[in-house]
């Protein structure tokens, strides 16, 4: 049984967690210093959303716009859930399969910081909207 759900559901959460990342001093910094555009394709519920670091505050978009990404990651909600909540270790996801992905592993390695701050936040916006947080 999925953590999430509906789609709704999963991008109220996922755009709240980069909300308070973008007004978190410091916590973006690492990725926009990349300037990278990533795309996330999350399965079960299915979510888009786009990351644009290429300035303060990071960009999310909830639907394509035509910009070429840097890089692509699909990846299942749950799998993302775990990984927020630390119970998985995104390097271990990316190399056991579970990741899948479009660019470069270099690139895809410079995202381990925004997870990590995203980890903060995390639980306390899934226990703000009725989540179960394990």
């Amino acid at each position: 049984m999925t953590i999430y759900p509906d789609s709704q559901t999963l991008q109220s959460v996922l755009q709240e967690v980069f909300a308070r990342l973008n007004a978190t001093p410091g916590a973006a910094d690492h990725f926009v210093k990349h300037k990278m555009v990533v795309n996330l394709y999350l399965d079960h519920p299915k979510v888009f959303l786009s990351l644009d670091g290429r300035q303060k505050p990071v960009k999310v978009r909830t639907s394509p716009d035509g910009t070429k990404p840097d890089l692509a990651i699909r990846l299942d909600a749950d799998l993302l859930h775990k990984i927020l909540l630390g119970q998985v270790r995104l390097r271990d996801a990316y190399f056991g399969g579970q990741i899948k992905t479009k660019g470069s592993i270099f690139k895809a390695m410079k995202l381990a910081d925004l997870f990590r701050q995203a980890e903060k936040l995390y639980p306390d916006v899934l226990r703000e909207q009725g989540l179960p947080t394990r």
